[in-house]
């Protein structure tokens, strides 16, 4: 038997995500992936290098854990979780994303820019290169990430948090509208 699959709707997602991060504020536990990529790099010893990585990891190790988790989940949900619809996008952005030299805008998940074969062209390296050093460094100076901020701290009323999601939601408008396009027609 074949089973059609959809997102889960609103009211099923945002209150099993409430549930987890109550859980987290009630134990003390921050989420976010930085902060598990932090511990990851921490375990491998980076701290002989930074002194960013220089941390009792022991204590933050549920976030490797999480970090598995959130891979395996990936695995599940791509490889048995999904339908092989396309991603519904309207005509003109269909034209709009063809513009600016895309093929077959909204046919995958990602756009045709992120493979394999266009990642080891100057384009590619560039984008990737310079886009991991911009994300790394907001991460750092935001002290968190996107959904550390969004999700945990906003949950816990941090004006901070408040502020770092502003930024994000700047930073992301002012790539998409006014930097993206001009990289993607190089």
């Amino acid at each position: 038997m074949e089973y059609i699959l959809s997102p889960w709707p609103w009211y099923v997602a945002g209150p099993l995500i409430t549930i987890v991060m109550a859980l987290l504020l009630i134990v003390g536990r921050r989420f976010g992936i930085s902060s598990s990529l932090q511990v990851m790099c921490s375990m491998a010893g980076a701290s002989k290098w930074s002194d960013y990585f220089k941390i009792d990891w022991k204590s933050k190790s549920w976030l490797f854990v999480f970090i598995i988790g959130s891979m395996i989940g990936g695995y599940i949900a791509s490889n048995y979780l999904m339908s092989d619809t396309i991603v519904s996008i309207s005509d003109n952005t269909i034209k709009n994303l063809e513009s600016l030299g895309m093929e077959n805008p909204g046919m995958d998940l990602a756009p045709d820019f992120f493979t394999w074969g266009s990642l080891f062209t100057l384009k590619g390296i560039i984008i990737f290169l310079l886009g991991g050093f911009f994300v790394g460094f907001g991460v750092r100076w935001a002290n968190g990430c996107t959904s550390g901020h969004a999700i945990s701290g906003l949950s816990n009323l941090q004006l901070p948090s408040l502020i770092a999601v502003i930024g994000f939601f700047i930073g992301g408008l002012i790539m998409t509208w006014l930097i993206l396009p001009h990289i993607l027609t190089l």
